[in-house]
This record gives C-alpha cells, structure tokens and sequence, in this order.
C-alpha cells in the first residue's frame, strides 16, 4: 500500500462557553482546527485531526499544522502508511522537530491500519484494558464563585473529575481551589491546573496554602526545574503536562520521582505512535496519565479515547471529550459522553466520517 495524497481542511470551532481562558490571561473563543486526510493506492483513506490551544499554550499553531503539512506531505507521497515506524522516521528525517505536524498524519496512518486489518485502532494499541474511560471537565478561568458554579453543573451531567484553570493571582487561586474543593464529594478529583502560569514564590505559596485540600497541584511554572522544587516542597499529589514532550523529558521525570501523573497530549508527542510509547513507559514504571491533546473535534476525540481505551484502568487518570465543548459536529461516529465516560468505537480504524458538508473544500491538496 502507497500514500497516493493528503488533503487538509480548515475548520473553525466555537466555544459552547463562549470562551475558554487559562493562566496568563490567555484564552479562545474559536478554535483553529485541522483535519488531515491520507488517501492510499489501494482506496482506504484514513483521518487525523490536529487543533493547537492557540499560540501562547505550546511551540505550536493552527496556521502551522497547515504550513508544516504543505511542506512535509510532499516527501511522504509513496510511503508505506502500514509501516508505521518507518513513516514516523521519514518525518522526522525530512523535517526536524514540529510533533505537532505530524500527528494528524500519524493518527490518520493508524486509522488506515485499522480499515485494512479490520480492527478498531484501540485492538491495535493493546486491545480493550477498559470498557470506557472516565473524563475530566476542564473548568475555565473565572472568579472563584462562578467557577464553583460550573464545577456544580457539569458535576451534575456525570463527571467526577474537574481541571481548574488557575495560575493567576495567587490570593484569587487560593479561593478558587477552596470555593471548588468545597463543592465536590469526598471522591471526586480536583486537579488545580496553573498551565504554568506561577513563579516559583507563587507555586509554593499557593501549595502550602491548600495543603490541607484533597487537590493535584499541576504544572505550576514554566520550567521542568521550577515545578521539581515546588514537588520536592508538597505532598500534593503532582501533575507534569507542558514539560513532558518526549521519551527524554518523560524518563528524567520518572528518574526524579517528579510527578505523579503526567498529561499525554497525543499531538505535542507526534501522535499514536509515541503516545503508545511514552503511555506504555509511564505503565511500566507506575505513573498514571491523562490521556487528552491540545484541543479539537470529533477525530481528535476519537484518537483520545482508542489510546485510552487501551490503557489499563488504574494508570488511565482521566481523558478528554473535546467534542462536548464545541458547537460544531465535523464527523460522525465519534465519542459520545455518557455519565461523565466515554468509549471508543468497535467499527475498524477510529469509527469516524468526516462531515465534508462542514469541512466545505480542502486548503491543501498534495498529490
């Protein structure tokens, strides 16, 4: 089988919310998403997804996933989509760096095996460790009432677990992680998220401050060696996210015992392909993981919950179902949130249909 073309479209994603806000007074409204088709020679055509969280959250950007494909895609017309680790290779060979870029041909190259073999890209990452996987709700920066509030009401459509966005003004942080923690049951998970929005004095603070709370204190600065002081000066249960973009950062963290869990984005890592590498890591050596991605839609959601739906249960901390924040459906057949879970598809590959009547026409067509 030989990649014969790849076609990228342009799809904006509105909030449900209205607008998605995090540390440093950053935040969305619409999210900028791509989805990246492989077509073969043999009439299989698999699909990817990628929609960075703007342009101040990692080394990425919605506009650069298409500059990148545009430059990238060419040199892969020919290849074997079937021979995944050698796909993998030849991107990294023909352009340095850029995970982000080659995730949704990754992830698209997956649901291509799945089609030809038969199997859902869940049976091909491990196979079915769990039924379904619970979700977390990522609750947006906002006074500390008001996010109580939402922490009420999305509690009340099934989840259990809540990522506060915090990082901002350290007295305002204290009260939001308090007013929250005080809505929750005894079991519920609360994960204070400071998208490394905290100077170290700010972090330590804010620690010692709701040490006394059942709470995960999560990636609190921006450098790997500011939030392993912060760890070495807390017993809250520890969250790395940012920092962790590979097998390298990953084994210094399990080697500095720096972390309890860790956030696997799916397209910071270059897609499934490391994803399943760095989760089968992170199992072999007992850290749990959030298995989610930057943002996105229904494919995005898709490739989340296969990887998850392969991870065994006890390392699988929660996951993400992107496509209930948006306001637009781009496929059919994705995730569906029930009771604060969701499952990944049986249907061979990721069991989703782009929906070309919203997609509208490719931006990119390489051939």
């Amino acid at each position: 089988m030989k990649i014969t073309a790849i076609k990228a479209w342009q799809v904006d994603l509105p909030l449900r919310e209205g607008r998605y806000s995090w540390s440093n007074g950053n935040f969305v409204e619409v999210f900028d998403s791509t989805v990246v088709a492989v077509e073969t020679d043999e009439g299989i055509t698999g699909y990817g997804e990628c929609c960075p969280l703007g342009s101040a959250y990692l080394p990425a950007y919605a506009a650069g996933v298409r500059a990148g494909l545009a430059e990238l895609g060419p040199k892969l017309i020919g290849c074997d989509p079937l021979a995944l680790g050698e796909l993998n290779r030849r991107m990294d060979s023909v352009l340095r760096g850029h995970a982000y870029v080659k995730a949704p041909i990754d992830v698209a190259c997956w649901d291509i095996l799945g089609k030809a073999s038969g199997l859902p890209v869940y049976q091909l990452l491990g196979g079915a460790a769990q039924a379904d996987v619970a979700l977390y709700r990522a609750i947006t920066q906002a006074p500390a009432e008001a996010m109580a509030s939402n922490i009420a009401l999305y509690r009340a459509e099934g989840y259990t677990k809540f990522q506060l966005k915090v990082g901002g003004d350290a007295d305002d942080d204290i009260a939001r992680i308090r007013a929250c923690r005080a809505m929750l049951e005894p079991r519920d998970v609360l994960v204070a998220d400071a998208n490394t929005g905290w100077t170290l004095h700010e972090a330590v603070r804010v620690a010692a401050a709701v040490a006394d709370l059942d709470v995960y204190i999560e990636q609190p600065c921006a450098t790997y060696a500011e939030c392993l002081s912060v760890r070495r000066r807390t017993m809250r249960p520890f969250v790395l996210d940012e920092v962790i973009d590979g097998v390298e950062t990953l084994l210094r963290a399990i080697g500095d015992q720096s972390m309890d869990v860790i956030n696997l984005k799916i397209s910071k890592v270059g897609g499934l392909t490391r994803a399943r590498l760095l989760r089968d890591i992170c199992v072999s050596a007992g850290v749990a993981m959030t298995i989610e991605d930057t943002w996105g839609g229904d494919i995005v959601t898709a490739s989340i919950a296969h990887l998850a739906r392969s991870t065994p249960a006890e390392f699988c901390f929660s996951a993400t179902d992107f496509n209930s924040y948006g306001t637009v459906s781009i496929a059919s057949g994705a995730p569906a949130r029930v009771d604060g879970r969701m499952t990944a598809s049986d249907v061979p590959g990721l069991g989703v249909v782009p929906s070309f009547n919203v997609l509208g026409a490719p931006v990119l067509m390489i051939a």
